[in-house]
């Protein structure tokens, strides 16, 4: 673009940073702050920003370290190894670790401190004699005794005032950053806003400041006042940042489709609570007491309250029945002793089947198509493809002869509308479902569960009073999420990531 059509399209902000620099060359914001005359550093940096993309200024940043105390303690104080040091050569070299603790007066966690870092330091060595730990210095150490570290020097620079990054060796500080409380860090953005070629003719051709106007309004044109003033010209190629509106988050619109479909396919939602009894969550699924799932690994227990109420003793006694013998079904049950005050824990949901289960002893008489979608809650270890909460797709289908070709029909038929076809179904199993199967979908390269479906087994429906098959299943959504807005990493759906939430495409 041509420099005296470049200059009919800088604001008044944007001449008065090109007029700031006087002779200069290049200058840092605040010096232009000054010179120009500025109200406040944004509009210099907004101005800067803008003659930037136009090709008048280049903005190169510099991030600075500086160091300080994170204690003031540490002035005077020394580490606890010196201390250490002290005690072991009073003692001649040779100190064992209760003796050390007592005469460097350091609590047993500076012990540890002191231990790890004249090992680092090659201060002393440790050995074992007659089931004692024991210190011994070595010719480093003894040196150490008159001799300050490099560490202890740059603490007591520091003790005297905040030093730079180029004030200070990078290997010792990074040593004193390993350790807590003793250093802390700040960092600061230095920018340096410099005039292009095409920038410094702009000067030289002249900047005139007058009043200008950018928009026409009502009260121009009324008065006439609009032969008066003159008008800055627009660069309708100039750079604009795109304007992204209020959106819901993917997730929820994933749970509303979700919901969406499964009304389409004539089933009614219902809903749990997040904190259950173990009653409901294991035992009346006929999972044994002793299976791992109910293991600390796996589920959360609660400490208050530690138990609920449990349902009428008439299921109760059913559901230890089950387990004990298999009641009057043909199962031989679990074959153990049923504990009644394992049953009343509080937990945390690990599974939204509860909510069907408490449905079905409402409701024993078919046709049933029910669904919930509701966060479980489980002692997993958090990686790219499982999180300790999440959401769980839960649904049961209940009528005179359902079967295993109808279950995975439902399945197929909801990962279509929610368009995914990638998935897998293959055999599994369940301590409550007969036959059981495993959902998968193709993930970043690989097949990935989605969670597990199957027919209860009579021994989980019996002591309801179902008398009918009942098909259900149990799906992870984050997964399908993931796959369909193809994010390689679970978390991100719950981090608040704004570009990728831009990004992720409205599914309605």
């Amino acid at each position: 673009m041509d420099v005296d059509d470049l200059m009919d399209e800088l604001s008044l902000l944007e001449k008065k940073v090109l007029l700031a620099f006087g002779d200069a060359s290049s200058a840092a914001p605040d010096e232009l702050l000054k010179r120009g005359g500025f109200a406040e550093l944004v509009e210099v940096m907004n101005a800067s920003s803008w003659l930037q993309s136009k090709g008048l200024v280049t903005i190169k940043e510099k991030v600075i370290s500086y160091y300080s105390l994170a204690k003031k303690q540490w002035a005077t104080k020394n580490l606890p190894e010196r201390r250490a040091l002290k005690a072991l050569r009073k003692a001649r070299g040779r100190i064992d670790l209760g003796t050390l603790q007592k005469r460097a007066r350091l609590s047993p966690k500076e012990v540890q401190i002191a231990i790890g870092w004249m090992k680092r330091k090659v201060w002393a060595t440790i050995e074992k004699e007659d089931g004692s730990t024991v210190l011994i210095i070595t010719e480093h150490g003894k040196k150490a005794v008159t001799e300050k570290g490099k560490d202890e020097e740059l603490i007591q620079r520091l003790s005297e005032g905040e030093l730079s990054e180029s004030d200070v060796d990078a290997a010792t500080i990074g040593m004193l950053l390993r350790r807590q409380d003793v250093v802390k860090e700040r960092e600061r953005v230095l920018r340096e806003i410099t005039l292009t070629d095409v920038g410094k003719k702009c000067i030289q051709k002249g900047i005139k400041i007058g009043e200008e106007v950018a928009q026409l309004t009502p009260e121009l044109l009324q008065t006439g006042k609009w032969r008066e003033v003159s008008f800055r010209k627009y660069d309708i190629d100039a750079f604009a940042p795109p304007v992204s509106g209020g959106r819901s988050h993917p997730l929820v619109e994933h749970i509303r489709k979700v919901k969406r479909i499964f009304a389409e396919m004539g089933f009614e939602e219902i809903e749990g609570d997040f904190v259950d009894l173990s009653f409901w969550t294991f035992d009346a699924l006929f999972q044994p007491q002793d299976h791992p799932a109910r293991d600390m690994q796996d589920t959360f227990y609660l400490s208050e309250p530690r138990t609920l109420p449990l349902p009428p003793e008439e299921l109760v006694q059913r559901i230890k029945d089950m387990h004990e013998s298999g009641g009057d079904t043909a199962s031989e049950g679990w074959k153990y002793e049923w504990d009644v005050d394992e049953a009343r824990k509080a937990i945390l949901r690990t599974h939204t089947t509860v909510n069907t289960l408490r449905y079905l002893s409402e409701h024993p008489d078919p046709p049933i198509k029910v669904f919930s979608v509701g966060r479980v809650f489980r002692r997993e270890a958090m990686d790219s493809k499982h999180l300790p909460e999440f959401i769980q797709v839960e649904g049961i289908v209940m009528e005179k002869g359902a079967n295993l070709a109808m279950l995975i029909g439902v399945l197929k038929e909801f990962y279509r509308k929610m368009g995914y076809d990638k998935i897998n179904i293959r055999p599994g199993y369940f301590p409550y479902t007969e036959p059981s199967l495993e959902v998968e979908m193709y993930l970043d390269g690989e097949w990935v569960e989605l969670g597990g479906a199957g027919i209860f087994r009579p021994e989980v429906t019996h002591p309801f009073g179902v008398k009918h098959p009942v098909l259900a299943w149990g799906l992870g959504l984050e997964r399908l999420v993931m796959a369909l807005t193809d994010t390689t990493d679970m978390r991100t759906i719950y981090v608040s990531d704004i570009e990728w939430l831009k990004k992720a495409k409205p599914i309605f």
